[in-house]
Formats: C-alpha cells, structure tokens, sequence
C-alpha cells in the first residue's frame, strides 16, 4: 500500500510559526511571558484583599481618612498626595512611549532625555511612597484596642479627629517605659508619646468635648459615634492597649488586615518599581555609551518599556484597590 506523504514546507523550522511568532524577538516573548505571570500574581493578592475587606465591610478603615498628607504641608488633604503620585507614574509611562519612539526612529538624544525623565518620575513615585509608609507607620492620632481587638479613636462634637496629645498627660520616662513594654517600634525623645489606657480614660474623663468613634460604620456611611456615657464606659471597661500608627499586628485606623495588606502589596508593586528604576538606569548609560546605536537597534528600551508600562498599570489597579473603592 502506498502512504501519502504531506509537506508543510515549515520541515527543519523551530515550530510551524516560525522563528519569531508574532513577529517578535526572543527577548520580548519572554518579558510578555514574565508580564503574564507577574500579572496573575498581582491578580491574587488584589483578589484576596477584596475578600478580606468584603468580609469586614462594616469596619474597614476610610481611606480618606487615612491618606490626608502632603509633605511640609500640616493639615487634612485626602488622597491629594496619593493622586500626585499617580501622575508623577503615569507621566512617566508617558515619556518612555516616547523614549521607545526615539529608538525607533534612532534619535539618540531624545531617548537620552526621555529615558532620563522616566527614571526621575520613578524616583520620586519610590521616594514618596518610603515617605508614605513612614507616616502611615508613625500614625497621627492614635486609638486603644479593645479586648475585642476593635479600635476606638477620638473625636471632638463636631465629628473631627482628636490627638491623644490634645487630651491625654503623661510624665515623659513612663511613656518610654510604657512603649518599650508594649512593644512599639519607636519610643525616642521627639518622637510621638505612648500612654496607658488608664492615662486616656483620665484624659477623656477632663475633656467632655472628646467623644469615642467606633470603627462600625452605619447606614449614613459614617462609623459610629458613641455618647459620651457608652465613650467612658468603652475606655474604662474595654480598653486594652493604646495605639499609635500602624504595624503587622495592629494599627489606628481599624482591623489590622489593611494594614498587613497595604505594607505587602505596596511594598511588592514598590520593589517591581525600584526594579525598574535601576533597570533603567543601565539602560540609560547604555545608550550614553552608544550601546544601541552600534547595534543597530534600540529593542532594549522597547523591551524595559514594556516592564515600566505594566508597573504602571498594576498601580492603576492598587491604588483603585486601597484608595478610591
């Protein structure tokens, strides 16, 4: 019996498409490959955060309560310096397109330039973010845990946040004594004072302006206010420990899930942008040096691009995440 034999023509060839699928290098399958697989993994950290803060809906922390800095300015700004930061990101994807479209057009100078003003947006967004989680860390006004783990904070008759310093006295060596018991991270001279709940009960017992904040939060959207009796009644029978900012274990502004998930996935998309600032970096003193100009080619900038690009879009994502949903 005669067998019939079929030819592709694609005999002796890597695969049926070719050497290059899709028409691209080696180099940029492989960094769309890395881009998926980072893609999925972000995917999983977001996803779990949405279910945590599903699941304590009812007392997770406002973000507009806790992002109200601006550097050297004092006051209540919410989200203004987040959404600087955003930009000054965006911009930044911004001027890599238009780095990229200098290398095609091989315009050495211009890539030089915009390749520059990538690098320093990605140093300002990582140097602001450091100055976030120092502030977040450090806190501002403080709170005390109940024994439930909830967290009471401050706040006068108007609805505005109190300060523990604005009503509570203590002699300075029993804060610092106070602190290094607890466990806090940082008890110096300057920094802010650590009190036993017994000094805030005092303090809000002198002060019958001070009122107690739940973290519930009602139907109007807002947590919950106690009267001045249950506020009283709440620090004296409740209270279990004073705190101040934020940490792996408990923070001022609500469930400490926000912030063991704020500190990782900041700090991971934060690494993946450090990471691309240094990246850059090579690349830029590579094309100072004309690297890619005697290649003939300047695909490395397309291919860092394209890592800056998803960085960027990642942040689009964290910060819809933990700042404006």
């Amino acid at each position: 019996m005669d067998t019939t034999v079929a030819n592709t023509g694609t005999e002796g060839k890597p695969w049926g498409g070719g050497n290059q699928p899709l028409k691209s290098s080696y180099g940029k399958m492989m960094m769309w490959f890395f881009i998926v697989s980072d893609a999925l993994t972000f995917s999983g950290f977001l996803a779990a955060y949405g279910f945590s803060r599903f699941k304590f809906i009812d007392s997770w922390p406002i973000a507009d309560e806790v992002f109200t800095h601006v550097p050297f300015f004092h006051g209540n700004y919410p989200m203004i310096y987040v959404a600087f930061m955003t930009f000054v990101l965006i911009m930044s994807s911004v001027t890599m397109v238009l780095a990229v479209d200098a290398g095609h057009h091989m315009k050495k100078s211009k890539v030089t330039i915009y390749m520059f003003l990538t690098i320093i947006g990605g140093l300002i967004f990582v140097g602001s973010q450091a100055w976030e989680w120092g502030t977040f860390i450090k806190g501002d006004y403080g709170a005390v845990q109940t024994k439930g783990g909830n967290i009471l904070q401050f706040v006068d008759t108007d609805g505005h946040r109190v300060a523990l310093r604005d009503f509570v006295v203590a002699e300075e060596k029993e804060r610092a004594e106070h602190g290094r018991k607890d466990g806090l991270w940082f008890v110096e001279e300057g920094t802010l004072p650590s009190y036993t709940v017994d000094e805030v009960y005092e303090g809000l017992e002198s002060h019958s302006n001070v009122l107690v904040r739940t973290q519930i939060i009602n139907e109007e959207g807002e947590k919950t206010v106690l009267t001045r009796e249950e506020s009283l009644k709440q620090i004296k029978n409740n209270g279990k420990l004073v705190v101040e900012g934020a940490n792996l274990h408990v923070n001022e502004y609500g469930t400490s899930l926000f912030a063991d998930f704020f500190f990782f996935i900041t700090g991971f998309h934060g690494f993946h942008v450090f990471s691309g600032v240094v990246i850059n970096v090579i690349i830029f003193f590579n094309v100072i040096l004309g690297t890619y100009e005697r290649r003939g080619s300047y695909e490395m900038v397309e291919k860092v691009g394209l890592y800056w690009h998803f960085v960027d879009l990642v942040w689009v994502f964290v910060f819809t995440f933990f700042y404006l949903v």
